[in-house]
């Protein structure tokens, strides 16, 4: 017969006690929550919070939703860019820009959509590397949304159908495209018709089957090589299969007492550190008139810096908070003319067709995911391949700028997580093309320097510096801004266009409660979800 020693059955009794007594994850905050650009995407992310997802994997499911429910501003064929804050406090970031080919030359001519405009899609691997060991749900669960929304269909929300019944004539040059975003391959889709992607809802199978290879091998990469090959595209199979998401560089500033995290090239996050420390060695603007010129000049000073963020040497002075006080202080004194000559600048520094779209997510643990992702213009190169369903981003042919092979295109995305005491107090980000840089820092400095409000410093007017002048949005809260004309040097012009300013979706923290807030120039939404613990 078995017989335990005492000591033995205590130790055995002292482990089941301690097993049964062990305590859930540390859950620091009361609820979860995602703001995104269109409420389908929305959803999907509230979706894995339910199924005890984080925010990785409510990011993950929210960008890939995004793909299939606003095919004008990304897709599975565009660019990503993301900062995060995992719950244990490491904050990285992921690039998964477009990258240019190995075969690249640069072309004679400027080219802004079409086959040879395309280079390797980044959104697929960066998703999944996302999702990859920080996301808390198998991908088949996280891809579940934009497969159903896919295959069965959803209804085309106004801005949506309008944005791809503007660019109808490009659309129709492409026989892929014309097959998945016109009806009977000539009409346009209008607001409330149902959109239904077999092809895209196949392809999204793949991924959530496969991974990686699901998209970047295999049957789908060698449909897009043929497609582009037939057509004047240059990207290969070796291409696909080599390309990679990377982890990014974090960069951080300081500003009214609180830590800047932002995201080096191909992100303008050093841009956006570069404003908001200018700005903190500013007097606080005695009214709206001041705060205009104030976020005017600063913009435009350091936009003339575009250029330089890949010299290390002008990169440390971009990001000096010395440097950014002199900077004040020649505003200060009219004393700076910092306007960037207009030539020899990329078209998207300029344009006002800034189509992108952005994503942040927060949960009861501390994870705090910000995330932007793009196919550049309207429908990016306006080509969708035959069978797959997704539009591929414009990443070559002048439009982002002069490349080489294995370059990945910068854009002025700039996810940002702001941070007082080690604890996340807003992330955000914003579309918006050469405006989200502005629309990021005017957010931030209305939430932070004026306590306004999430909602409130999301709705309240932006300024943009525009050659000579200053453009103004004409928006809630402007007969607070300019009540009189101000610096004759610095002409304002208002503008009455909702969403030029920028588009932001963010989150921030009050108390131990998550807070969302989705530009009301949008379609956005945000949504909560707090586990009932009884």
């Amino acid at each position: 017969m078995f017989t335990s020693s005492p000591l033995k059955s205590v130790f055995i009794l002292l482990v089941f006690i301690a097993l049964s007594c062990e305590k859930k994850p540390y859950q620091p905050y009361v609820n979860n929550v995602v703001s995104v650009a269109h409420p389908l995407a929305t959803q999907a992310g509230i979706e894995m919070y339910k199924q005890g997802g984080n925010a990785f994997d409510a990011a993950v499911a929210s960008g890939f939703a995004l793909a299939v429910v606003e095919p004008s501003m990304s897709g599975l064929g565009g660019r990503l860019q993301a900062i995060y804050k995992k719950a244990n406090g490491t904050i990285a970031g992921v690039d998964a820009s477009t990258e240019v080919p190995q075969n690249y030359s640069q072309y004679e001519e400027k080219i802004s959509y079409g086959y040879p405009t395309i280079g390797i899609p980044g959104v697929v691997a960066g998703l999944l590397a996302l999702h990859d060991q920080k996301g808390n749900l198998p991908l088949s669960k996280v891809l579940a949304p934009a497969i159903n929304y896919a295959a069965n269909g959803f209804e085309l929300l106004p801005g949506e159908a309008k944005r791809q019944q503007m660019v109808k004539d490009k659309l129709l040059e492409f026989e892929g495209t014309r097959n998945h975003f016109l009806v009977n391959d000539s009409l346009s889709y209008q607001a409330g018709d149902l959109l239904v992607q077999k092809e895209l809802s196949r392809v999204l199978e793949a991924i959530a089957t496969k991974g990686k290879k699901g998209f970047y091998s295999g049957e789908i990469a060698k449909k897009m090589v043929d497609d582009f090959q037939a057509n004047g595209g240059i990207v290969t199979l070796e291409d696909l299969k080599n390309y990679e998401a990377r982890e990014s560089k974090i960069l951080t500033g300081k500003f009214r007492n609180h830590a800047i995290h932002s995201l080096y090239l191909p992100s303008f996050g050093a841009i956006t550190i570069q404003i908001l420390q200018i700005i903190d060695h500013m007097e606080t603007p005695k009214d709206e008139n001041e705060w205009a010129f104030q976020h005017g000049k600063a913009t435009e000073l350091a936009y003339t810096f575009r250029k330089k963020q890949i010299d290390t040497t002008q990169l440390k002075e971009i990001l000096s908070y010395e440097k950014a006080g002199q900077w004040a202080d020649e505003i200060k004194q009219e004393q700076n003319s910092s306007s960037l000559p207009m030539e020899n600048i990329p078209v998207s520094w300029t344009s006002i067709d800034g189509h992108t779209t952005h994503l942040t997510t927060a949960d009861q643990w501390g994870n705090v995911v910000a995330l932007t992702q793009t196919i550049g213009p309207n429908m990016g190169s306006k080509v969708a391949t035959k069978g797959l369903g997704f539009l591929y981003a414009v990443t070559l042919g002048g439009y982002l700028g002069d490349y080489k092979p294995g370059d990945r295109a910068n854009s002025h995305i700039s996810p940002t997580i702001i941070e007082k005491d080690g604890e996340v107090v807003l992330a955000l980000g914003a579309a918006g093309g050469s405006r989200i840089v502005p629309a990021v820092t005017q957010v931030a400095d209305r939430f932070i320097s004026q306590k306004k409000s999430l909602i409130s410093a999301l709705s309240l007017p932006r300024v943009y510096p525009y050659q000579d002048s200053l453009w103004v949005e004409n928006h809630t809260g402007i007969e607070q801004m300019i009540k009189e004309p101000f610096y004759q040097s610095y002409p304002i012009k208002y503008i009455n266009e909702p969403a030029r300013f920028g588009r932001v979706h963010a989150i921030a923290k009050k108390g131990n409660t998550w807070i969302g807030a989705a530009d009301p120039d949008w379609e956005g939404t945000t949504a909560n979800f707090q586990k009932d613990e009884k």
